[in-house]
């Protein structure tokens, strides 16, 4: 078990005909870290939607052939997808397609509905057939069932917020207009900004909107709902400052990428500041820093810069390893063939190792014991996030305390586990360090959970379900 990406959303909005699909391509491109099961791309051809979806990874799901097939547009919707409710497969894809005597509608959701169960269920006994597992198509139809008496899109999507409940950063296109919305915690990232010609894009993040060459304009604050159409740009707060904000720390210490800003802080900053943190809280007698590739290497120069201790190169990534390696049966190797020890670096040096979580203990295992057999005298391991305690309702792929190590043991022990010499954890108290404020979320670290606790969390949830289901 292992900490897995987020979902990304995109869309666009421009006063002609672009090539949408292309634009769409690049913004998933830039999105890819945050899942890599599916994606899917709808472009709004004068209200005709034109789709293309599939499970894979961008490169993988957008051919040129794929790409051509989808035509010119003035707006389009597009989405990268790590599931945290529903199984991976085609059917799962995003975004949404939905046709209703009331209009178009296509859907790209980032985050988790924390009372999708009960939502489902009431969708269910009103006569509501779904065809999905994920909860985004929860999310679909609230909207629908209230665009039955709502005078326009916008205010339909307005209601629907009213009955839900969890992370949701939202991206809905309609035949006219495009609408994103975000919690009104504020979970998930979500942000606009506009290109030299006019068009302007909505993302997850902030490198989507360089990656097509938008300039970042601003965040969607939580509870905002933004409504692109022919009349400029309209926002709606309504369901603004109800909520406390609650940005979800792990976006700052893995999820994001270190080129995005997120909510007015730098995630490269907010690594760096983990690292300097960890130097202090736990430092180390050593000989050099290393970090865990990727997501280690910030928080590792930042233990090097508060330490003084140098930071080198010591484990180099298999930039080819994707999710086209197939694994075979021995899965125990994997490490070895994705990481691989600079021995010129590591051997008979004492070694700080800095990786942003442990979960099951499993992989930091093999790769302390990589870097011993590569000649490492001591490694001293050193983790930007705190020990993980509890589920996660909102989006994290944590779903029960069963495979989570901090649970079941203590820091010693679990250093004795992996084999480190030491090893301490980011302390939970300072995590404003990192997010830049006090307006965060940090329940699947300390049990604090912003909404009512749901009774079945799994991911797989839904598909149970549907699989024990008498016909």
């Amino acid at each position: 078990m292992s900490i897995h990406e987020e979902c990304g959303v995109f869309g666009i909005m421009s006063e002609k005909p672009v090539n949408a699909a292309t634009l769409c391509y690049y913004g998933l491109y830039a999105l890819q870290h945050r899942g890599q099961e599916s994606c899917g791309i709808v472009v709004n051809d004068d209200g005709v939607f034109v789709s293309h979806k599939d499970v894979g990874i961008v490169s993988e799901v957008f051919s040129k052939q794929a790409l051509s097939s989808l035509p010119p547009a003035n707006m389009a919707v597009a989405h990268t997808r790590y599931g945290t409710t529903g199984g991976v497969n085609r059917k799962n894809c995003q975004p949404i397609e939905i046709n209703h005597q009331k209009g178009k509608m296509a859907i790209a959701h980032n985050g988790n509905l924390s009372n999708a169960a009960k939502l489902r269920s009431a969708l269910e006994l009103s006569g509501a057939i779904f065809h999905t597992s994920s909860d985004t198509e929860i999310i679909a139809y609230t909207v629908t069932k209230e665009r039955l008496s709502a005078p326009s899109i916008e205010e339909a999507v307005s209601r629907a917020v009213n009955n839900l409940e969890g992370a949701y950063s939202l991206v809905i296109m309609s035949a006219q207009k495009l609408i994103c919305v975000r919690d009104p915690y504020g979970f998930r990232p979500l942000c606009f900004g506009k290109t030299d010609d006019g068009t302007y894009v909505v993302a997850s993040e902030s490198c989507a909107l360089t990656a097509v060459g938008a300039k970042f304009i601003r965040d969607v604050e939580p509870g905002e709902m933004l409504i692109f159409g022919r009349d400029g740009i309209v926002s709606r707060r309504e369901h603004c400052g109800k909520k406390a904000k609650k940005i979800c720390a792990f976006e700052y210490i893995y999820f994001a990428r270190p080129d995005s800003v997120i909510d007015g802080q730098s995630v490269h900053t907010a690594r760096i500041n983990a690292g300097r943190v960890l130097a202090r809280t736990h430092p180390a007698d050593a000989d050099i820093v290393i970090g865990v590739p990727d997501s280690g290497l910030d928080a590792a120069l930042g233990f090097s810069m508060e330490s003084g201790i140098p930071y080198d190169i010591g484990l180099v990534k298999n930039k080819y390893i994707g999710r086209t390696f197939i694994a075979p049966c021995d899965r125990s190797n994997q490490v070895n063939i994705k990481l691989s020890a600079t021995d010129s670096v590591v051997r008979g040096k004492r070694i700080v190792l800095i990786d942003d979580s442990i979960v099951r203990g499993t992989t930091c295992g093999r790769i302390v014991s990589l870097l011993k057999s590569a000649g490492a005298k001591e490694v001293h391991m050193r983790v930007s996030a705190p020990p993980f305690l509890f589920p996660c309702f909102y989006g994290t792929d944590i779903d029960s305390k069963d495979n989570l190590i901090a649970c079941h043991r203590s820091v010693h022990e679990i250093a004795d586990m992996i084999g480190a010499d030491s090893l301490g954890f980011f302390p939970v108290d300072l995590l404003s360090e990192i997010c830049g404020s006090k307006h965060y979320c940090s329940a699947c670290f300390d049990g604090r959970y912003p909404t009512e606790i749901p009774e079945n969390s799994g991911k797989d949830r839904f598909e149970q379900k549907l699989s024990g289901r008498k016909e």
